[in-house]
């Protein structure tokens, strides 16, 4: 991270509370084209790379990096704003405590139904948890435009249960389970219905992988769909800009701290 700060001339830059301002929505047409875009594409491309390790800034950087064909001036600054954010986040990671606790599998998944004012596609978002650990986190937009609210948020609990059955593969075939059956915890009650209701919609026909892959784990009671109120969807900071401090807010509950001394 000093490394990239450096490279970028942002290493004593004036530090900002987020990776993204609540009142900039990023398009396609906002600001003047770059004429040569490599120095922005790098720096996307090494965020992208350092958002492996930090989940605050997933969402920030998969909207830069969709803008990688053609950023402009204001792609550019609103990736120089992370940069500042990094500047004075820099001491912040996640840390993985070696006291035994039961190894209960859970996630959050969310998406922000219709967020991208280009396309109008949907940004999806989920957290997974091992124990009280983030282990594996993801944002990214879906693949296409979503008819609704639910649609879009059912089409995130899929992917989501993708990962969760993966993650407790990787776990059996290293002798370890679940303590409890794996859980996401999702903030639309019409997901949340629609994973434990034995009848198939004929209005979400065009779900029916997603709609039959989460059915089928919840029959088998291999995975449990859980509503969570809005407030407590951690999920939400990597799916929208928020404000200040509700992003801090969130960022604190997921798990990212200050290190400690070694």
């Amino acid at each position: 991270m000093v490394d990239l700060l450096r490279r970028a001339k942002m290493d004593n830059a004036k530090p900002v509370a987020t990776p993204m301002s609540s009142s900039q929505s990023l398009t396609l047409q906002s600001g003047d084209k770059i004429l040569n875009a490599t120095e922005y594409r790098t720096i996307v491309g090494a965020l992208q790379y350092l958002s492996l390790t930090r989940p605050d800034i997933a969402f920030a950087v998969n909207r830069l990096c969709q803008f990688m064909h053609q950023p402009t001036t204001t792609h550019w600054e609103a990736a120089k704003r992370v940069l500042r954010y990094l500047a004075g986040t820099i001491d912040k990671g996640i840390f993985f405590s070696s006291s035994a606790v039961p190894p209960t599998l859970h996630a959050f998944s969310d998406a922000d139904w219709a967020g991208d004012k280009d396309d109008y596609i949907s940004t999806g978002a989920y957290i997974v948890y091992l124990g009280r650990q983030p282990i594996s986190w993801s944002a990214r937009k879906q693949g296409s435009v979503a008819r609704s609210s639910t649609e879009a948020e059912y089409r995130e609990v899929s992917d989501t249960a993708c990962e969760v059955k993966w993650v407790a593969s990787l776990m059996a075939e290293l002798g370890l389970s679940s303590a409890s059956t794996p859980t996401i915890c999702c903030d639309n009650v019409g997901a949340t219905y629609l994973s434990a209701n034995p009848v198939f919609h004929s209005r979400m026909k065009h779900m029916a992988l997603a709609y039959h892959f989460v059915r089928e784990q919840v029959q088998a009671k291999q995975l449990r769909v859980s509503h969570i109120s809005t407030h407590d969807q951690l999920a939400d900071a990597l799916t929208k800009h928020l404000p200040r401090a509700r992003f801090q807010n969130l960022i604190s509950k997921i798990g990212l701290c200050s290190r400690r001394p070694s």
